[in-house]
């Protein structure tokens, strides 16, 4: 059976994960590549992606690894040669590179803000501008945003950057949707909600438990009306299907991935 991704090349940025699991990053590098794809898996650190390849191979796939700073403009538009370099052409580009600082506009420094916008949203924006001209040109071409579910509501911690910048994320897919439908190049967002990924154990545990890994994970899980929560895969899974033909017809809008946690009242 043809898999839903045979023969696209895909660019995933934020390949590696912190820990050993199934970071959004890692599962997509590994689900794309189970449906066909060749990934190009980038990050900025080398290390983290190690496990990505290992299970990247298992399944059979292609993948390249490169190392770039998604919010350096050069490092960006070198990184998508490279791609072009190396497999001819970029199908699919999905923007996974983001994280979260805690405050709110009082005690969040000024420094602070400046990196969530860097990290968040002008990532998406430079990865945008460099990989938009060579699908246009070919007149095909899924992107695929990640925004988070603090970008639409509270979620139980005051980070006014991280939900301002992920926000800013789906409106930019929407912007930028509409000014390239007709180039056959299609925009969406995947939107995850409170899932166990290895960030949990690496800094948010730290950030809003005390590092009680426990207490964290029973507080995140209280939110979610399923009663569990999803990781890596289940985003990747939503990905997925935006980057495929199946979403043909699918542009400009948003998937939640957050077991209903979203549209609770409480």
């Amino acid at each position: 059976m043809t898999g839903r991704l045979e023969g696209k090349v895909a660019i995933i940025t934020g390949a590696g994960c912190v820990g050993a699991g199934w970071g959004n990053g890692r599962a997509a590098c590994v689900r794309f590549a189970q449906e066909g794809a060749k990934i190009f898996a980038v990050d900025l650190n080398s290390a983290t992606m190690i496990e990505t390849v290992e299970r990247t191979r298992a399944v059979g796939g292609d993948i390249e690894t490169h190392l770039c700073d998604v919010t350096d403009r050069s490092a960006v538009e070198n990184m998508v040669a490279a791609c072009i370099d190396r497999f001819g052409r970029v199908d699919v580009l999905v923007n996974n590179v983001g994280g979260s600082a805690k405050g709110g506009p009082e005690d969040l420094d000024e420094e602070v803000w400046d990196k969530q916008v860097d990290f968040n949203l002008k990532s998406v924006y430079l990865t945008c501008r460099s990989v938009l001209p060579h699908m246009a040109a070919q007149g095909s071409g899924a992107i695929v945003n990640t925004s988070s579910t603090s970008g639409l509501r509270w979620t139980g911690a005051a980070q006014c950057a991280y939900a301002a910048t992920k926000a800013g994320v789906i409106q930019f897919s929407r912007v930028v949707a509409v000014e390239y439908a007709a180039k056959g190049v299609r925009v969406n967002t995947v939107v995850p909600g409170q899932l166990h990924t290895p960030m949990v154990e690496a800094r948010l545990a730290g950030q809003r438990a005390g590092g009680d890994v426990d207490a964290l994970l029973k507080t995140r899980v209280s939110r979610i009306p399923m009663g569990w929560m999803g990781d890596g895969r289940d985003t990747a899974n939503a990905a997925l299907f935006l980057a495929s033909d199946e979403a043909r017809f699918v542009t400009g809008t948003e998937i939640v991935v957050d077991g209903g946690m979203s549209v609770r009242c409480d």
